[in-house]
């Protein structure tokens, strides 16, 4: 069932936007759809990874540096190739995990609205509840594969750090799968999913947050601009692609950094679960991780509470940016990957 309205009549002008319909699950050719998802969010990934490099260094620091320092500093002793540390790790593990994203988000997305719809709730509040639950249920399941992934291309990240700062796993690791082979014998499997409660804690809600505020500020830009930015058509104002995607960017974007402030200390202690070692643990054949109570105290001796956001600026950054083109991507992927194309015009 599709929740977009497609024509939506603005109360201050009477007149009514026509807007591309909303793509649901049972539109799409799946195959196409998987084969070009994993070829266009690589690309992404690719672009935006060296800022998730600055943000997990600075996470994990126990000085305050700016993420231009940090920067200036991972080029100067690492070179640019310190800037894309764990890529490789982090892009074979993205193909599944996105994977099993969009898939959990567009059954859920499809599910729950037609549920909502039928309980008697409005469309835009049927819309709204989908996305929360699908972006929740879609978390909740990316997490499974991601969260080993991310712990070893976050240790891969931290490896070249010649700051000295942090109690950093004094294993030496030549690439993904001898991290993942050291992680695994000295830690065991919970060394691989290190702060998956957190992870999920973090993620789940922000997801949900995310998707169903991008459903509402997408409602209220069409309001407040579209009549402005679409050509009249008779007495139907039609957007063209580019005002499409801008819309959805800018919506995307204002979720993206709404999301990252809310979240960021939960993705500070993560970070810092994920990658750091226990101090008091005098064992090292079985190494264990701070636990979320250490890790909080250490923050808050290290930089008091704001210590909790050091960061914020990559990782506002990072959601914003990401945000906006994953949307975008994403959208285009749908249409890209629809069956019956002219049922889109």
């Amino acid at each position: 069932m599709n929740l977009s309205t497609v024509e939506e009549t603005e109360s201050s002008s009477d007149q009514i936007i026509h807007k591309p319909e909303e793509i649901d699950w049972q539109m799409l050719d799946k195959s196409k759809f998987f084969v070009l998802g994993a070829g266009l969010f690589s690309c992404v990934s690719a672009t935006l990874y060296p800022v998730v490099v600055l943000k997990t260094r600075q996470q994990v620091s126990s000085a305050h540096l700016s993420s231009l320092k940090t920067a200036l500093s991972i080029i100067r002793y690492e070179g640019f190739r310190g800037l894309y540390r764990g890529f490789g790790t982090s892009l074979i593990g993205t193909v599944p995990a996105r994977a099993v994203y969009m898939t959990a988000l567009e059954v859920t997305k499809s599910n729950v609205g037609v549920s909502t719809v039928n309980l008697g709730f409005s469309e835009p509040t049927a819309a709204a509840a989908a996305n929360a639950v699908a972006g929740l249920t879609a978390a909740l399941a990316a997490q499974v594969v991601w969260t080993p992934i991310d712990v070893v291309s976050q240790r891969l990240m931290v490896q070249g750090n010649g700051n000295g700062n942090g109690n950093f796993n004094s294993c030496k690791y030549m690439n993904g799968i001898d991290a993942f082979r050291k992680i695994l014998s000295t830690d065991g499997p919970r060394g691989l999913y290190r702060g998956f409660g957190i992870s999920v804690m973090t993620y789940a809600p922000s997801n949900a947050v995310w998707w169903a505020s991008y459903s509402v500020i997408q409602r209220l830009v069409w309001g407040g601009v579209g009549s402005y930015v679409c050509k009249k058509d008779d007495d139907v104002l039609r957007p063209d692609s580019r005002t499409v995607m801008a819309v959805q960017g800018v919506s995307a974007a204002m979720a993206g950094g709404v999301s990252a402030l809310v979240t960021m200390p939960l993705d500070t202690i993560k970070t810092r679960l994920q990658v750091l070692d226990n101090n008091d643990d005098n064992n090292n054949n079985n190494r264990k991780g701070p636990t979320i109570g250490q890790t909080v105290r250490n923050l808050v001796r290290e930089g008091g509470w704001m210590a909790f956001y050091r960061g914020l600026g990559p990782r506002w950054a990072s959601m914003s940016m990401s945000a906006t083109t994953m949307i975008t991507t994403y959208e285009l992927l749908k249409r890209l990957s629809t069956k019956n194309q002219e049922s889109l015009i």
